[in-house]
């Protein structure tokens, strides 16, 4: 009756448009309440929830990434990655990949990549003769690069939820070939489906133009640099490199690019503060709830469910990953990431899959879910930015989710691709 009274409130608040992280504090205090725990334990564990150091480095991947959108970072990078692979046949949209992978790899973030890069490539798509469905659907899915590339915040949400114990370094080098590996999927339906429209290629600059857009980007890839080289070498921890990111940000924006004005810099600051107020309530809440789940030994059942039901490792990982898919599309990622980990963790250990490999599962899948209907927020913030209407967008998105589920069998079943750069650089 507890387990039903935690799990129905929580799924009676989202129906009625409570927001996710507050369903979750309400159901987790109701279910304190019903077995008589004291009220003040569960405000505690809502309070420990974000009373972890390394939570700290969110804030300031978040900042950084708004910087380089609002500072000229984003546009520079988009010029080299159209003159490097802008003269392919459709080269706009092997571009708009590009400049995803490129961004997403220093921003983190999914949302601020289509924020960034539609609004500038989107526009230029359609003048270009390339048609609305086309450029937001390219925009939107290739956007989820920025969750699984590094740095990723969601994975420092992944390494709480695990209980802490998970190097985060290792989780950011483990997201470098599943992301490249999801970009060049998503980069061959792309020149497929341009070939089939029959649209042009762009002329090719030439290699003093190539030369010229790549120095100019120089500085602003050098932002992951600074975080992802510094927390993989040893020199800073997350949180430090995510300061000393935001501070190089800054100083780029700033000085060398002189594209960061005081009105953009008030924008940046304000976004980051609302992003972050609501990341770190629903990490709170979500500790709370995460608590009464393992009260009620849900994680325990869930494992002698599926190993109930069958012993095969391929067909457990096949259904963890329709699982996956389908709350994905009715329920926000980082939501999902503190409500499924604790679950489905105990499940992959019990067949054997490493809890790095099953990071890089959940951020493709709940990656996904950001690009469906009915809650995916990507597709709705990019046919917002491609002014389309969404039925039009999902009508012609197929060919770019069956891209993204190849690279999710993929990593799925060949473990290698996440765990083989944390084997090799230790």
């Amino acid at each position: 009756m507890g387990l039903f009274l935690l799990l129905g409130s929580f799924a009676l608040c989202v129906a009625i448009g409570v927001p996710v992280a507050f369903a979750l504090g309400i159901s987790a205090i109701l279910g304190f309440w019903w077995e008589g725990l004291p009220l003040v334990v569960g405000f505690q564990r809502i309070i420990s929830g974000i009373n972890v150091f390394s939570l700290m480095a969110i804030p300031f991947f978040i900042f950084a990434g708004e910087l380089m959108f609002h500072g000229g970072i984003a546009q520079r990078l988009v010029r080299f990655a159209s003159a490097a692979v802008g003269a392919v046949r459709g080269g706009l949209g092997i571009v708009n990949v590009f400049s995803s992978m490129l961004f997403g790899g220093i921003s983190g973030s999914a949302v601020a990549d289509i924020s960034a890069l539609g609004s500038i490539l989107i526009p230029v798509m359609k003048e270009k003769k390339y048609d609305a469905d086309y450029a937001v659907n390219v925009t939107v899915t290739s956007s989820i690069a920025g969750i699984v590339i590094p740095p990723s915040h969601n994975m420092i949400i992944y390494a709480i939820a695990a209980g802490g114990g998970l190097s985060i370094s290792k989780l950011f080098l483990a997201g470098v070939l599943p992301g490249i590996l999801m970009c060049l999927c998503l980069a061959v339906a792309a020149y497929v489906i341009a070939v089939r429209r029959g649209y042009a290629a762009e002329p090719f600059p030439g290699w003093k133009a190539l030369g010229y857009s790549f120095v100019s980007a120089i500085p602003g890839l050098f932002t992951a640099v600074i975080i992802v080289g510094g927390v993989l070498s040893g020199i800073f921890t997350v949180t430090e490199s995510g300061a000393f990111g935001a501070i190089y940000a800054f100083l780029v924006t700033l000085l060398v690019y002189r594209c960061l004005t005081w009105r953009n810099f008030v924008t940046a600051v304000r976004n980051s503060v609302r992003t972050t107020s609501m990341v770190m309530v629903l990490i709170a809440c979500a500790g709370a709830f995460a608590y009464m789940l393992t009260f009620y030994r849900v994680p325990n059942h869930m494992v002698e469910l599926m190993t109930g039901l069958t012993d095969n490792p391929i067909l457990i990982l096949l259904m963890v990953n329709v699982i996956l898919l389908v709350l994905g599309m009715i329920m926000d990622m980082a939501a999902l990431i503190l409500i499924c980990t604790p679950i489905f963790l105990p499940v992959m250990n019990s067949i054997g899959v490493d809890p790095i490999q099953f990071g890089m599962i959940l951020m493709v899948n709940l990656g996904l879910g950001l690009c469906t209907p009915p809650v995916g927020s990507c597709l709705f913030v990019g046919c917002a930015v491609g002014q389309l209407p969404m039925e039009k967008a999902v009508r012609t998105i197929w060919p770019f989710y069956l891209a993204i589920l190849v690279a999710l069998a993929l990593i799925t079943f060949v473990p290698a691709i996440s765990l083989a750069l944390p084997e090799w650089l230790g």
